[in-house]
C-alpha cells in the first residue's frame, strides 16, 4: 500500500499499473470445437486486451466517475478494483469493506427466493447471520418487494432485481460502493432513492466510484474522474474537465459515424445541406457561454424553385432529450419566400441563450409549403456548455441563497 503523509487523506485504492486481456474463441459452436480439436488453437482464438497499464489512485472520501466510450474498459475496471475477476498484469491494493453493485442479479440464485439471497448476498459482503437479521426488514422496505421476499428471484423483473441487490448492498455498511450503470434499470423514484442514499454516503466520508455515461450524474455526484479510451487513461482529473475530454471522444466517435453516412436521397426537391452553429457576428462555434447569442444557420439545397418552403429544427441532449425546438411556421406564423434552385441560407437567433453545462447536438427539417417533411438532418452539428460546479441539468438560471431565509 501507498505510505500516507501527515494530513494527506490516505488512499483506499490503488491501481498500479493494471492491465487485463481476455481470449475470444472463434469457433463457438461444440461442432466448430471439436472439428478444430488438434489443429493449432491460437488459430482460432483472439486476444483482446481491455486494460493496458491503468494506475490511478482514489482517495478516501472521495467520489469518483469512470467515464469513456462503450468498450473503453470501464466495467473491467470497475471489477477488477471490486475483485471479481483479477489483473492479467499489475496490482489493485484495497482497505475497508466494499460493496459492489456491478451487475443484474449478480451473486443471485435464481433459484433460491429473495430472503434466501439476501442472506447469502449478505453473508458474500461480510455480514454474519445475526447482523442481517437486524438489518433484514430495513433492506426489505428499501427494496419495496416485500411481498415478494419469498418467491424465486428467476421470477423477479430487471427492476426487482436492481432494488434488492442494491437494497443488501447499502446496509453492508460499506466503506467503498462501486456502482455501474445496471441502476439505469431501476425507475425513476428508485433511482432517485439511490442517488439520495450515495449522497447520504459521501457526507458520511464514504468512497464512491461510479460508472457512468451522464456527464450531468457526474456533475451532481462526483468530485473526480478518470477517462478510459481503447483501454487506456486519456484523463484524470476533475469532473467537469472529464466530462469535456469523455464529450471530446464521444465528438470524434460521432464525427466518424457522419463521415459514413449515406448521401441524402437525390431524388428529393429539398436536401439539408449544412447546419452552423455561430455567434452573434456570425463566426462559427463549437462552445458557447450561458447569456451568449448563438444564430442556428440551416443550409437548404433547393433541387428546383420552390415559391413556398418551411423549415424548422431541434436542440437535443445526447440521450435524445429535446431540450428546444421551432420552426419558421410556429415563430412568424408565416412560411419562407421564393428561392432556387440553388441554396438557400436561413438563421434563427437564440438570444441570451440559456442552456446549462453539457453537449447539445442539433438536427433541421426542411418541409415544403403544406408541412410535409422533405429532409431531415440529425445531429448535423453540436456545441458544447461549460459545466458548472454550481448548478446541473439543461437550464442555466441565475440562484441565489435567500440571506435571510423565515423561520
Amino acid at each position: 500500500m501507498t505510505q500516507t503523509t501527515p494530513g494527506r487523506v490516505p488512499d483506499l485504492i490503488v491501481v498500479d499499473n493494471v492491465s487485463k486481456s481476455f481470449v475470444l474463441r472463434k469457433d463457438n459452436s461444440l461442432k466448430e470445437r471439436i472439428v478444430t480439436l488438434g489443429r493449432r488453437g491460437r488459430q482460432h482464438r483472439e486476444e483482446f486486451q481491455s486494460l493496458k497499464n491503468v494506475s490511478v489512485s482514489i482517495p478516501a472520501g472521495s467520489s469518483i466517475a469512470l467515464m469513456g466510450p462503450n468498450g473503453s474498459g470501464k466495467s473491467t475496471l470497475l471489477k477488477v478494483i471490486g475483485g471479481i475477476i483479477d489483473p492479467s498484469e499489475g496490482m489493485v491494493y484495497r482497505r475497508g469493506r466494499l460493496a459492489a453493485l456491478l451487475e443484474l442479479g449478480a451473486g443471485f440464485h435464481p433459484d433460491l427466493s429473495g430472503r434466501d439471497n439476501v442472506y447469502l448476498n449478505a453473508s458474500v459482503l461480510g455480514l454474519t447471520r445475526e447482523e442481517t437479521d437486524a438489518r433484514f426488514d430495513s433492506i426489505v422496505d428499501f427494496a419495496e418487494i416485500g411481498e415478494f421476499i419469498d418467491t424465486q428471484v428467476k421470477f423477479y423483473s430487471s427492476g426487482m432485481y436492481v432494488r434488492l441487490a442494491f437494497a443488501v448492498a447499502i446496509h453492508t455498511d460499506p466503506d467503498i460502493l462501486l456502482v455501474d450503470e445496471v441502476l439505469a434499470v431501476g425507475d425513476e423514484a428508485f433511482q432517485r432513492k439511490c442517488m439520495d442514499k450515495i449522497r447520504q454516503f459521501q457526507r458520511e466520508g464514504r468512497t464512491i466510484v461510479l460508472v457512468s455515461h451522464s456527464a450531468a450524474q457526474v456533475m451532481d455526484i462526483c468530485d473526480s474522474g478518470v477517462v478510459l479510451h481503447h483501454g487506456e487513461v486519456a484523463f484524470i482529473g476533475g469532473a467537469a474537465e472529464a466530462t469535456k475530454v469523455h464529450r471530446e471522444i464521444m465528438e470524434g466517435k460521432r464525427q466518424a459515424r457522419a463521415e459514413d453516412r449515406a448521401e441524402p436521397e437525390q431524388d428529393s426537391e429539398f436536401a439539408i445541406s449544412r447546419i452552423r452553429v455561430l455567434n452573434s457576428v456570425g463566426e462559427e462555434v463549437q462552445d458557447i457561454n450561458p447569456g451568449d447569442d448563438v444564430l442556428i444557420e440551416l443550409t437548404v439545397d433547393h433541387r428546383v424553385a420552390h415559391r413556398e418552403w418551411q423549415t424548422s429544427f431541434s436542440i437535443d441532449t445526447p440521450s435524445g432529450q429535446q431540450v428546444l425546438g421551432t420552426s419558421v411556421r410556429r415563430l412568424t406564423g408565416d412560411v419562407h419566400g421564393p428561392a432556387g434552385p440553388g441554396e438557400a441560407v436561413v438563421r434563427y437567433l437564440i438570444a441570451d441563450a440559456a442552456f446549462g453545462g453539457g453537449q447539445y447536438f442539433i438536427n433541421a427539417q426542411v418541409l415544403d409549403e403544406n408541412g410535409t417533411s422533405a429532409d431531415i438532418l440529425w445531429q448535423g452539428a453540436r456545441f458544447y456548455v461549460p459545466m458548472s460546479e454550481e448548478r446541473t441539468g439543461t437550464v442555466f438560471a441565475r440562484v441565489e441563497v435567500d440571506p435571510a431565509p423565515t423561520a
